[in-house]
């Protein structure tokens, strides 16, 4: 079964810090440094007849709420064909670096605006990343208690809106398995290159890509 793009489709990649990495924003064709980059450069250099258009829209710190306020400029206006959209762990960190929690009800509020936006106004097809946190250091732990529910509402709007789904969570935990958590991800956040690297093939697998 080939890949889901028609010839000349928009990918927009959305989300916060690990989508935008460090993207220079001036430029609007710059990809960042991380896996948006390593997975439209991989795409492109396997489908190159498809002629896809990667865009990406990433920025640091944002949460669903930042994704609300900016979807008409750094979504709707773009008319991607499809948006992949990789949000949630700011919602999780905020609570305990600033005592600004999100609700698993107000970041499934947020969020299903988003998707719901996305369908009536553009019909672009889905692709959900579910975020994910590594026990490095040890304080990440006490975080599970709030971003499972958050992975969970990935999950459940994925099915709910049809959408292609990227389990990040339990990728990061099999590849803990073979290298240590920080080989992957030295805060237990913001990925390294093997981190990004592995985003790009969990991505690329999830629509059917063979890279």
């Amino acid at each position: 079964m080939g890949v889901p793009f028609k010839q000349g489709d928009i990918v927009l990649f959305q989300g916060d810090s690990i989508t935008d990495a460090g993207r220079v924003r001036e430029n609007p064709a710059d990809m960042g440094k991380g896996y948006a980059l390593m997975t439209a450069a991989l795409f492109g250099s396997s489908y190159p007849e498809q002629q896809v258009t990667f865009l990406n829209r990433g920025i640091s710190g944002n949460r669903v709420k930042d994704l609300q306020s900016r979807w008409e400029q750094d979504c709707i206006a773009l008319q991607p064909s499809w948006v992949s959209i990789y949000i949630g762990i700011n919602d999780c960190w905020r609570r305990y670096d600033r005592n600004e929690p999100t609700s698993a009800e107000q970041f499934e509020e947020g969020y299903r605006e988003l998707l719901v936006r996305t369908k009536e106004e553009l019909g672009a097809k889905l692709i959900l990343i579910e975020p994910f946190v590594l026990p490095v250091p040890e304080d990440r732990k006490l975080w599970r208690e709030d971003l499972d529910p958050k992975i969970n509402v990935v999950r459940e709007l994925a099915r709910e809106f049809g959408a292609l789904l990227v389990p990040l969570d339990g990728i990061f935990a099999q590849a803990s398995m073979l290298a240590p958590s920080s080989f992957w991800a030295p805060d237990g956040v913001h990925p390294s290159p093997a981190g990004h690297a592995l985003i790009a093939k969990a991505w690329l697998k999830a629509v059917g890509a063979a890279i």
